[in-house]
Parts: C-alpha cells; sequence; structure tokens
C-alpha cells in the first residue's frame, strides 16, 4: 500500500526540467519527453489602472507590435536572465498548468532550470524565485552548455575533452567540458536577438525602411547565412516596412547577401568567443577537440554555412547537433532523469 501512495504521488508531481529560454520555452516532464515549446512572451493588459495577464507564449507572440495602449505583449528574460520577474512567475505558472492540467493537485513538482554560465548569483536567485513562487517544491538549476552537452549526446561524463557552441535568443555559450565538470567557459550575451537588431538596422541605414522585430526574426529563420553566397547575391528577400523618408508603407528587395552583411559583427563577435576558449584550454583537453571538434547547438546552428565558417576560422571539425533548438531542454531532462547526471545539478 506504501509503493501503491508513493507511486501515486510520483506520478502527481509530474517533476519537470524548463530551458526558460529569451525567445523560446521548453518543458520537459519525467517520463514523457518534451511537452512544451512556447515562445517566451507575456501579453500584459491595463484596465483602470489594475493589470492582468491576458495572454501567453503562441497567442502573446502573435500580438507582438500589433498591441493597441492598453495591451503591452513582454519578453520577461532579456540576455538569457530574468528581466521581469514578476511577469516571468505569471509565464512559468501558466506552462507548468499547461502541462500538469488537473494532475498538479496531488504535490508540487520538482523543476531544473538551465541558467547561462555567465548569470551572476542574483540573476539564479531571481531564477530560482521565480519557480519556487510558481508552485515548484524544489528548484534546481543546471548550467546551459553542460545541458546542452548532455542533449547533444556528447561524452560529458567521461574523461575527454569536447567543446560545444551553443547559441540561444539571447546569449552565445562557449565550453569545454570533461568529467561532469566545464574546464573553460565563456559567455557572450550575443544570439538572436542581437542578429534580429543587426536585421533592423541594416534595413534602417541602407534602405530607410523600419521594419519590425518579428518581421526581422522572419528573415533570420528563413534566409540567415554566415557568409556571402558562392554567387554573391543568394535568394531574394521581399520586405515591407514603413519609409522613414515618407513614413507610408512601403516593399523593398534585397538579397541573402545584403543579410550575411548585416550579420557579419554578431556572428563575428561569435567566432572570437570561440578562439577565446581554444587560447585558454588545457593543452590536453585542446588535443581532444582536434578529434571530437566543436559541436553547434542552440537555434544559432540553423544558421546557413556557419559550421562552414568556424571550421574555415578554427582549422578544426564543426558539427551541427542533430536537433539543435531542443539540446538544452533534452538534457536538462536527461539530468533530472538520469542518476549519472545528477552531479551537475546546483541547488544554490
Amino acid at each position: 500500500m506504501a509503493n501503491f501512495f508513493s507511486r501515486l504521488f510520483q506520478f502527481g508531481s509530474q517533476n519537470m526540467a524548463i530551458d526558460l529560454g529569451t525567445a523560446n520555452t521548453l518543458v520537459y516532464v519525467e517520463g514523457r519527453g518534451i511537452v512544451l515549446n512556447e515562445p517566451s512572451v507575456v501579453a500584459i493588459e491595463t484596465e483602470n489602472g489594475i493589470k492582468r495577464v491576458r495572454a501567453v507564449g503562441d497567442d502573446a507572440k502573435m500580438m507582438m507590435g500589433k498591441t493597441p495602449d492598453s495591451i503591452e505583449a513582454i519578453r520577461p528574460l532579456r540576455d538569457g536572465v530574468i528581466a521581469d520577474i514578476e511577469v516571468a512567475e505569471h509565464m512559468i505558472k501558466y506552462f507548468i498548468k499547461k502541462v500538469h492540467g488537473k494532475r498538479s493537485i496531488l504535490r508540487h513538482p520538482e523543476i531544473v532550470i538551465c541558467v547561462p554560465s555567465g548569470s551572476t548569483s542574483v540573476e539564479r536567485r531571481a531564477i530560482r524565485d521565480a519557480a519556487s513562487n510558481a508552485g515548484a517544491s524544489q528548484v534546481y538549476l543546471i548550467l546551459e552548455p553542460m545541458a546542452a552537452a548532455i542533449g547533444a549526446d556528447m561524452p560529458v561524463t567521461e574523461p575527454v575533452g569536447s567543446m560545444v557552441v551553443d547559441i540561444g535568443g539571447g546569449t552565445t555559450e562557449v565550453a569545454v567540458l570533461s568529467l561532469r565538470g566545464l574546464a573553460y567557459t565563456t559567455s557572450v550575451r550575443v544570439g538572436g536577438d542581437k542578429m534580429d537588431e543587426a536585421i533592423v538596422s541594416y534595413v534602417r541605414r541602407h534602405h530607410n525602411l523600419l521594419i519590425g522585430e518579428s518581421t526581422a526574426e522572419r528573415i533570420k529563420q528563413d534566409y540567415a547565412i554566415a557568409i556571402p553566397p558562392p554567387d554573391g547575391i543568394g535568394e531574394i528577400i521581399h520586405l515591407r516596412g514603413r519609409d522613414l523618408v515618407n513614413g507610408v508603407p512601403k516593399e523593398i528587395t534585397i538579397n541573402q547577401a545584403n543579410i550575411a552583411e548585416a550579420l557579419s559583427e554578431p556572428i563575428g563577435a561569435i567566432v572570437e568567443s570561440v578562439r577565446i576558449a581554444l587560447e585558454n584550454t588545457a593543452p590536453e583537453l585542446a588535443a581532444d577537440i582536434v578529434d571530437q571538434g566543436i559541436v553547434l547547438t542552440g537555434g544559432g546552428a540553423l544558421i546557413k554555412m556557419l559550421d562552414v565558417h568556424l571550421r574555415e576560422e578554427t582549422g578544426l571539425p564543426v558539427t551541427v547537433a542533430e536537433d539543435p533548438l531542443s539540446c538544452v531542454a533534452l538534457g536538462t531532462g536527461r539530468a533530472l532523469e538520469e542518476p549519472v547526471f545528477r552531479g551537475v545539478l546546483m541547488t544554490a
């Protein structure tokens, strides 16, 4: 009977791992895998001075840039850390409730959340507090590059040096791992958001056209390329926005080579962070990386020709993980489920 109740409570708890990303939040539930993948966006409506949550996730993302004065679409995370703790709590509560449904009545879950390696103790406390206030019984943290490496099936528990480059929405994490630890890590606040900003800035500067964040993000996802295409032009892109000279809607045409030029600065910062990491790697680990190569994870890994560009710049083998968008969530989930990885979790 005791075993029955133990299993019942375990089923009710639905322990989970959360990849709380700047752009998207993924939730991994113990025994079920990834069950939720939605944008990290909350729409707040203000009526008579009282604020309430209007929408979260996909519904809120559709409102970005299109809201009336009474509604504000907020992204509570910036550069991989919580910028608005109250809104972040609402978002985490919503995702927990959506995943659990009525089963959450039995017990509060244990939650593992990934954090950037460069986050401060204050930023980590904010993430822990947000999850605790959202109903977690116990909150564990895991460093993002470690989660990405576990999710990409890299040999993190063995005495072998391996390098992971996780390019997320707010940060790029570069780490050398060995024996369940980070031998060297660096975190630069350059990621998908900075790339979106670079595209907006380029179009504004060269064509006097103002485009929104959502348009820039769509261009990045569909056409982004790390180096100019072989023919010097690539695909043709039609853009709509507001003409800054005449103040009226307008459509222009650019090409992939223009996008490569726009992204040269953020991609250059990522390449430089990889170089710095290699310079600071111990000789024995560096020798392993020559064999193992560099693994790219995160949404930024999907940028065309980025692996080729890094290979040319470093002279090392570079591969893109099998499912780069889900690597961090899968790794965080495996750290929750598999005893061999429990040593990488942090409680403080």
